[in-house]
């Protein structure tokens, strides 16, 4: 592929990403309910905010939504240019996570209003593992659940979780797992950074929140404090 054909490309898998991200799960599974999440518990567009507040099956159904829009809008990039440009399969996945990241994060339709992007993220390692290892999604389960099972804080669990991806992709990156030249390998390095950078902005009041002690516990299958 050519250098204009691969910024094309970039440019196209952001957009396709963004896309499929505008497609807010918790939302439209709300307003079936009667609900606007955006007004009621933390005011998150998310799987957390919908757990509290509708409870496990609704929390299920937006975690399920939120990871597969992640994972069509990668396949759909892959169908246009990773079959045909294999070295570069793992940057094409990358931008394309990194555009639906910010269409749930930031929707324009919303008013830029949405989620944290934490389970678009976890399609995004669910496709890592389908693509290239299974590896990406042990690490995933382990930073998540252990400390959730610890704490039961999802913000902690998520910047965990993100951390470990920053630091799983560097080391299989470097170790020549991905089969791509190495200036896609630091973009993609770069791009993974720059979302963990985006999550810990996005959960700077979480944050905030532990630093006072003042943060929520989350449980699954028990009742959760929804104001």
């Amino acid at each position: 592929m050519t250098t204009s054909g691969l910024v094309g490309a970039r440019i196209v898998c952001i957009i396709i990403g963004y896309v499929f991200g505008m497609i807010q799960t918790a939302v439209f599974y709300g307003r079936l309910k009667g609900v606007d999440i955006r007004k009621v518990g933390s005011g998150n567009a998310g799987t957390t905010n919908t757990l509290r507040v509708l409870g496990p099956k609704a929390g299920a159904v937006v975690l399920l939504g939120d990871m597969l829009k992640c994972m069509v809008a990668i396949f759909i990039t892959y169908l246009i240019f990773g079959r045909s440009n294999p070295e570069y399969i793992i940057l094409f996945m990358t931008y394309t996570a990194a555009g639906t990241v910010l269409g749930h994060d930031f929707p324009f339709f919303l008013k830029f209003k949405g989620g944290k992007g934490i389970a678009c993220t976890a399609g995004y390692t669910i496709y890592l593992s389908i693509q290239f290892n299974i590896l990406f999604l042990i690490m995933g389960l382990i930073s998540f659940f252990l400390p959730f099972n610890l704490f039961h804080i999802v913000s902690v669990c998520s910047l965990f979780y993100y951390s470990a991806l920053l630091v799983t992709t560097i080391i299989y990156g470097q170790m020549g797992l991905f089969f791509a030249p190495q200036g896609a390998l630091i973009e993609v390095y770069i791009i993974v950074a720059i979302l963990t950078l985006l999550a810990f902005y996005q959960h700077r009041g979480n944050i905030k929140k532990l630093i006072n002690g003042q943060e929520r516990k989350t449980y699954i299958f028990k009742k959760n404090k929804v104001d």
